[in-house]
């Protein structure tokens, strides 16, 4: 036996037993490169057939060609087992037991007073009124002067209103948002505008200091209260149904005449908001003529909405996060 042919059997000797002990793909490529690539092993063994005799070359080449379809054969056979164990694998880490019990997720629920703002917006929006927005922190000039708030009106003072260093407020309605909305906007106008605001109220059962406010403005040409007291009227026996409903005259400052509107409640009359026709005054604030137009306003307690709409007895309840209270939504 020539030197070739003893280095060929021990070549293909030793690639078989890597082959059969390697245990990954990766392993397995490498050995394939070792052995059968372009500068492996056997390339290397085959390099010597130069100085061998004519008449021994053709049998030298058909052992090398033995030995590597032989190799290339057994890395073959390797490579779809070990591709089939990890596929095995996969699927027994990936297998599901029906029988298990399963992961129990807790489901979000909306917040009574979300679901309360969203169910009044609802009502609102089928009236053809148009969702407005505006800042929570705002100047004197929105929050009070543009509303017809004299500088002696006593909810500038400290004691009613949230002052910030840098002489803005924290808004203490959402009235505001009026005065933002028809300065970009020309009437006919019919917005709703929910948002949080903020008083310097003392806390209990029926107030807080940081509430929520829905409110509504209607201005176009020849509106009455008449027309305040059916909007009013059709938003309350939506929200309700039959409830004994109120009204009585009132003041406020951005709104002549005004009133505010009771619902009864747990025995007893709770007002839900106040309302009236627009002020001139407020009209000519945002360039509108108010010998052409007239309108109206409401501003309406959220949580009191939701107090009454869920027989709620104590405000507090609303923010105190108590799970054992926000399940029963």
């Amino acid at each position: 036996m020539s030197n070739l042919e003893t280095q060929l059997a021990e070549l293909r000797q030793e690639a078989q037993q890597a082959i059969a002990h390697v245990a990954t793909l990766e392993d397995l490529e490498q050995l394939r490169i070792k052995y059968l690539g372009k500068k492996g092993s056997l390339s290397k063994v085959l390099g010597g057939m130069g100085k061998l005799d004519a008449t021994e070359r053709p049998r030298i080449g058909a052992l090398a060609n033995e030995v590597k379809d032989s190799l290339q054969m057994d890395l073959d056979q390797k490579r779809d087992m070990l591709q089939a164990a990890q596929i095995e694998a996969q699927l027994e880490a990936e297998a599901l037991d029906v029988t298990m019990p399963g992961v129990y997720q807790l489901q979000g629920r909306a917040h009574p007073l979300t679901s309360t703002i969203d169910r009044m917006i609802d009502i609102f929006v089928g009236l053809g009124y148009t969702v407005a927005t505006g800042p929570e922190m705002e100047t004197d000039y929105y929050n009070f002067e543009a509303l017809n708030f004299l500088p002696d009106h006593p909810a500038r003072d400290m004691q009613d209103t949230l002052f910030l260093p840098d002489g803005n407020i924290l808004r203490t309605h959402t009235s505001s948002v009026q005065i933002r909305y028809m300065e970009e906007n020309d009437p006919p106008v019919r917005i709703v505008m929910p948002g949080r605001c903020y008083r310097r109220d003392t806390v209990d059962a029926t107030h807080s200091a940081v509430f929520h406010q829905l409110e509504i403005l209607a201005v176009d040409e020849g509106l009455t209260f008449t027309d305040l007291r059916g909007t009013i009227k059709i938003f309350l026996e939506t929200m309700f149904g039959e409830i004994p409903i109120r009204f009585r005259p009132s003041f406020f400052p951005f709104t002549e005449p005004s009133a505010e509107v009771d619902v009864q409640w747990r025995g007893r009359w709770l007002e839900v908001m106040g309302c009236g026709m627009v002020d001139p005054n407020v009209l000519k604030a945002v360039g509108h003529d108010p010998e052409v137009y007239t309108g109206f306003a409401a501003g309406l307690g959220v949580e009191r909405i939701a107090m009454v709409l869920h027989q709620i007895d104590d405000i507090r309840r609303l923010y105190n996060s108590d799970l054992r209270f926000l399940r029963q939504f």
